[in-house]
C-alpha cells in the first residue's frame, strides 16, 4: 500500500475538464471517451507525484466529477443514450480505468453512465470504486435523479436482482470504509446517513455543480454532511463541461476535501486543479467516533423517534418505472407533479 500507514493519507478531488459528448457519432463519441481515461491518467500522475514531495504523503484515493466521460444527455432518449454515452459493466472503459489504479497504485473513484443487462431497457448512472489491484470494489447507482433511471423506479426488481445492501454499498478496504454519493445526493440527508450508518468512514462524491464565489447549496451540504455523519467527504466537481450549448464554466470549481468536524482541507478555484486534495486520517475519525461527548454527533443519533416518520410515509413512489415500455424525460416531470399535487391534498406542502 505504497508503503503508507493506512490511517493517514492523501485524498485528491481532481477537477477536470468534460468533454461532452452529445454533437458526436457514437464512434466518435467511444473514442472520446478513452481520450478523456488517457487526459485523467496524466493529471492523476502530475497531480500524485507533486503532492507527495509537496505533503511528504502517498495520495492513495483519487476521486474524479460527474459524468466526466461523457457529460449528460440533452435531447437523447434511453436508446440513444445507452449507445452513446453508457459504458458496459466490463468493458475497454473500465479495463482502462483500472490500469489507472493499478498503474498509480490508487484507489479510483468516479461518476458514469452504466448498462446492465438486467434492465436492457434502462442506463444508470453509477458511482465506483476501483482498488490498487484493478477491481471494481463498489458500484453505487445513484438513487435520486430529476430525469434518468435510479433503482428506486425500478425498486422491487432491482432489490430482486442485486439485494436490498447494493442500494447503499459500502467497501472495506485498506484505506478505510469507502461509500459514494452522488451530485445533488449530498442535498439529502438521508443517503450519506445511510451510508454511514453501514460504516462508511469516507464519501467519494463525485459532482457536476454550479460554481460561484457565493456560499452554493452543494458547499454548505458537504459541510454539513460531513460534520452530522463525522465522515470525510471527497467531493470532485467538473473544470467545465465543453461540447454543449451553455457556457463552458457553469460548473466548475470547488473540488474540496471536508474533515469529519466540517472544515475544508483544501479546495480548487475554477480550471483543472489538483488543490482539492487533503489529508485522510482515519485513526483520528475513528478515535472522535469512539469519544462520548457533545460532538459525537454520530453516536447521538435517535433513529427510534423518527422511524415512524419514514416507515409510513412515501413522497415520490417507488417502482414507478412499473408497466413503462420507453421511459421519457416527461415521465419523471409528471411523476413528480403528480407527488407535489399528492402532498399538497394531504396538506404536507
Amino acid at each position: 500500500m505504497n508503503q503508507q500507514s493506512p490511517e493517514a493519507y492523501q485524498a485528491l478531488a481532481l477537477q477536470m475538464r468534460c468533454p461532452a459528448i452529445n454533437r458526436l457519432s457514437v464512434d466518435e463519441a467511444r473514442g472520446s471517451m478513452l481520450q478523456t481515461i488517457a487526459h485523467a491518467m496524466k493529471l492523476i500522475a502530475g497531480s500524485c507525484g507533486f503532492l507527495r514531495s509537496f505533503t511528504g504523503r502517498s495520495t492513495l484515493l483519487v476521486v474524479l466529477p460527474e459524468y466526466f466521460l461523457s457529460g449528460f444527455p440533452l435531447v437523447e432518449n434511453i436508446e440513444s443514450w445507452q449507445a452513446k454515452g453508457c459504458v458496459a459493466m466490463v468493458g475497454p472503459e473500465y479495463e482502462a480505468l483500472s490500469t489507472i489504479a493499478q498503474s498509480m497504485r490508487i484507489f479510483l473513484s468516479g461518476n458514469l453512465y452504466e448498462l446492465d443487462a438486467n434492465f436492457p431497457e434502462l442506463y444508470f448512472q453509477t458511482s465506483f470504486i476501483i482498488d490498487p489491484s484493478g477491481e471494481v470494489v463498489l458500484r453505487y447507482r445513484r438513487l435520486l435523479s430529476m430525469f434518468a433511471p435510479t433503482p428506486h423506479d425500478v425498486l422491487d426488481a432491482s432489490i430482486d436482482h442485486d439485494g436490498r445492501e447494493a442500494l447503499c454499498p459500502v467497501a472495506e478496504t485498506a484505506i478505510g470504509r469507502l461509500a459514494c454519493v452522488a451530485s445533488e445526493e449530498i442535498l439529502y440527508p438521508e443517503i450519506a446517513r445511510a451510508h454511514v450508518l453501514r460504516g462508511a468512514e469516507v464519501l467519494c462524491h463525485s459532482s457536476s455543480e454550479v460554481g460561484s464565489p457565493q456560499s452554493t447549496p452543494k458547499n454548505i451540504a458537504k459541510q454539513a454532511r460531513a460534520y452530522e455523519n463525522m465522515v470525510y467527504v471527497v467531493s470532485a466537481n467538473s473544470a467545465g463541461i465543453s461540447g454543449t450549448p451553455f457556457p463552458e464554466a457553469s460548473t466548475d470549481g470547488h473540488s474540496q476535501v471536508v474533515d469529519y468536524s466540517g472544515h475544508v482541507l483544501g479546495e480548487a478555484s475554477p480550471g483543472e486543479s489538483m488543490c482539492g486534495n487533503g489529508e485522510i486520517d482515519l485513526g483520528a475519525l475513528r478515535r472522535a467516533r469512539r469519544q462520548p461527548g457533545m460532538t459525537n454527533t454520530l453516536a447521538r443519533q435517535r433513529l427510534e423517534l423518527f422511524r415512524e416518520v419514514y416507515g409510513n410515509q412515501s413522497v415520490y413512489p417507488a417502482n414507478s418505472l412499473d408497466g413503462v415500455s420507453e421511459p421519457k424525460r416527461a415521465h419523471f416531470n409528471t411523476t413528480l407533479t403528480h407527488t407535489i399535487e399528492a402532498l399538497a391534498e394531504k396538506g404536507i406542502i
